[in-house]
């Protein structure tokens, strides 16, 4: 029998990763081909463990990055960072830039962060990262930042447009579960994609890792979107007034499903400093409803015969809408219902996000694919309907586009984020079209 997956669109339940040291050894990788790159190889030698420098000397790493670079061209930046653990070591995978091409590195560094190897990665045809048409990358510059949120560090990616003065810049929130700071799904970056598009047309951005995605383990007990997407973009909000290229009255969020959601709550808290929202496939409705939506979807969609499922089915309804009767006089906020702690759920039973729309004075573009089957056209038209008259409101479907916002011939299921592919470029030129606009 095939299963019935509970697709639910936060999934924030994974949390398993261990994100001991995660930033500070990214730092430290990427310190590694600045040192290479600037020629001082001592001091890129200083950042092994002694039983690396047993082994290798700062004259080997002279003779590797000669030829890295005669193979490659000259470095030109870190294109994207992942992590693992893997028992007392984190590893540390790289993308590396260079003129002629990308490469993907990767570190092992021990418990007292110094680097105890290190390895260039062969190339995975279907996951290597392409920019999209639409981007020139001799256009911008990306600069891995970090950002403080008061209790941690989060890494985040700065995309300016180069000779950049006054420009807007965008702050991409991510949808639900854990996520980097491209929203990685499979072999596609919807944000890179969108932060080099926008950066190609004068626009700058913030793209930052998720909270969720690095500090696993303290999404325990209860907690709420506050703790789980509002608060670090808050924070990032904050942080991106201090660019100095960039105009801090031109502030824009950009809020993809959970985050399109949450971006009217967002902007109630900022209501002076976020010059616009854009709210992409953002849920009009409960998350319960969608839930259920995409469970009919799959369910038809599969059309298993099988006498178990609809019994599974049924169960996967009930459950959900169970979730709905939960509120904050609940006993016992960090019991988990669904993947998720009552507090949660109770917190997202009070809001309603069009309600919040519909008192917002910042300008508000509401973006929907008409293939997407994770959220609706039918949550496009509840924000159309609800928002109907307000002269700060523009609304635009894309009927071939997907969740990620890419072209796709059919709605289909799970397997369209397999394939690499680009969002879509039209979209692109809207976006920067919109956010340019006096």
């Amino acid at each position: 029998m095939k299963k019935i997956t509970l697709i639910i669109i936060l999934s924030v339940i994974a949390f398993n990763s261990k994100a001991q040291n995660i930033l500070q050894n990214i730092n430290l990788a990427s310190e590694f081909f600045i040192q290479l790159d600037s020629g001082n190889y001592d001091k890129a030698y200083s950042l092994f463990d002694a039983s690396m420098t047993e082994k290798v000397k700062p004259e080997n790493l002279k003779v590797l990055w000669t030829q890295i670079t005669s193979k490659l061209g000259k470095f030109e930046g870190i294109d994207g960072a992942t992590n693992k653990s893997q028992g007392d070591l984190q590893l540390v995978i790289l993308e590396g830039g260079f003129k002629n091409d990308t490469q993907p590195f990767q570190f092992a560094f021990n418990k007292e962060s110094k680097i105890v190897g290190f390895f260039i990665l062969p190339k995975n045809p279907e996951s290597t990262y392409k920019y999209p048409s639409y981007a020139d990358p001799n256009s911008f510059t990306e600069k891995l930042i970090t950002i403080n949120t008061g209790k941690h560090n989060l890494p985040a990616m700065l995309t300016l447009p180069k000779d950049s003065l006054n420009c807007p810049i965008v702050i991409l929130v991510h949808g639900s579960g854990p996520s980097d700071m491209d929203e990685t799904i499979g072999p596609n970056k919807p944000f890179k994609d969108i932060a080099v598009g926008l950066a190609s047309k004068g626009i700058a951005s913030i793209r930052y890792v998720k909270s969720t995605m690095l500090f696993a383990n303290e999404f325990v007990g209860a907690f709420t979107v506050k703790e789980e997407v509002i608060n670090d973009a808050l924070t990032v909000i904050d942080y991106a007034k201090t660019v100095q290229q960039i105009d801090s009255t031109k502030i824009y969020v950009f809020g993809h499903s959970l985050g399109g959601m949450l971006a009217p709550r967002i902007a109630s808290l900022k209501p002076t400093e976020i010059k616009g929202l854009i709210l992409a496939a953002a849920p009009a409705r409960k998350l319960q409803d969608l839930a259920i939506e995409q469970n009919n979807y799959f369910f038809k969609l599969q059309k298993d015969t099988a006498k178990t499922a609809p019994l599974a089915f049924a169960k996967a309804i009930k459950d959900l809408n169970f979730t709905k009767t939960l509120n904050a006089k609940t006993p016992q906020q960090d019991s988990l219902y669904l993947g998720l702690p009552v507090s949660y759920w109770a917190d997202l039973n009070t809001m309603d996000q069009v309600v919040i729309a519909k008192t917002l004075k910042q300008r508000m573009l509401i973006i929907q694919g008409g293939n997407d089957f994770q959220v609706s056209t039918t949550d496009l038209k509840l924000w159309q309907e609800a928002l109907k008259g307000k002269k700060n409101v523009d609304t635009k479907l894309y009927p071939m586009l997907n969740h990620l916002f890419a072209f796709v011939p059919e709605k289909g299921d799970n397997n369209q984020y397999l394939k690499p592919i680009n969002v879509d470029q039209p979209l692109i030129e809207d976006l920067a079209s919109w956010i340019l606009q006096k």
